[in-house]
C-alpha cells in the first residue's frame, strides 16, 4: 500500500467519465488499498479513483455518523462516550439507482480543489448499487452527510466536480475549514 498524489484542477482526468471496471484482479485490490491509504493521509472522507489519476469507476468512503447526545437528567452527570468508529465503504462501478425528492444544502470541499468550498444542494437520501472489492453485488442506502459523500464521489467518476453544482464557491477562512469532512 502507498499514498498516491492527489490530482488537482485543471488536470483533465477530473473531467472525464471513468471506465467501468471489468476485472477484479490483484491490480484492483492494490488500487483500492492505495485509495484508502491516500484518503486517510489527506485526510478526507471519500476518494474516487480519478483523483489519483486512475480513470476507473472505483470509490472509497470512510465516515462515522455522529451520535446524538441526549442531555443528562437534572442532577446526573453526562458520561463522555468515545467517538463512533468510522465505517469504510468500497464500491466498484457504483450507480445511484434511487434518490429522495427531499434535498438539503450543505458546504462541501474537495481534495482535488484545495482551498475552496461551496454550497451544494444534494438529495437527502440515495440508494446505490455496485460491487464490493471482490466483485460481489452490493446495495447501499445512505442518508444525510453519508449520502452527500456518496453523491460527491459518484460525481467524480462521471467527471463532475462540486463546483459545477455549487450555488456559490468561496475561499474559507482557516477557522471555517473542517479537514475531517473534506470529500
Amino acid at each position: 500500500m502507498s499514498v498516491r498524489p492527489i490530482i488537482t484542477l485543471p488536470d483533465p482526468v477530473l473531467r472525464r467519465k471513468a471506465r467501468t471496471v471489468a476485472q477484479f484482479n490483484k491490480q484492483l485490490q492494490e488500487l483500492i488499498d492505495d485509495m484508502v491509504e491516500t484518503m486517510r493521509a489527506a485526510p478526507g472522507v471519500g476518494l474516487a479513483a480519478p483523483q489519483i489519476d486512475v480513470a476507473q469507476r472505483v470509490i472509497v468512503v470512510e465516515y462515522a455518523e455522529p451520535e446524538e447526545i441526549e442531555p443528562a437528567p437534572e442532577g446526573e452527570t453526562t458520561v463522555e462516550m468515545p467517538p463512533p468508529k468510522p465505517k469504510l465503504y468500497v464500491m466498484v462501478n457504483p450507480e445511484i439507482v434511487k434518490s429522495s425528492v427531499e434535498m438539503e444544502t450543505g458546504i462541501e470541499g474537495c481534495l482535488s480543489i484545495p482551498g475552496l468550498v461551496g454550497e451544494v444542494e444534494r438529495n437527502l437520501t440515495v440508494q446505490l448499487k455496485g460491487f464490493n472489492r471482490r466483485g460481489q453485488p452490493m446495495k447501499l442506502k445512505a442518508t444525510g452527510w453519508l449520502a452527500r459523500i456518496f453523491q460527491h464521489e459518484v460525481d467524480h467518476i462521471n467527471g463532475v466536480l462540486f463546483t459545477d453544482r455549487a450555488a456559490r464557491v468561496w475561499k474559507p477562512a482557516p477557522e471555517e475549514i473542517d479537514l475531517e469532512e473534506t470529500v
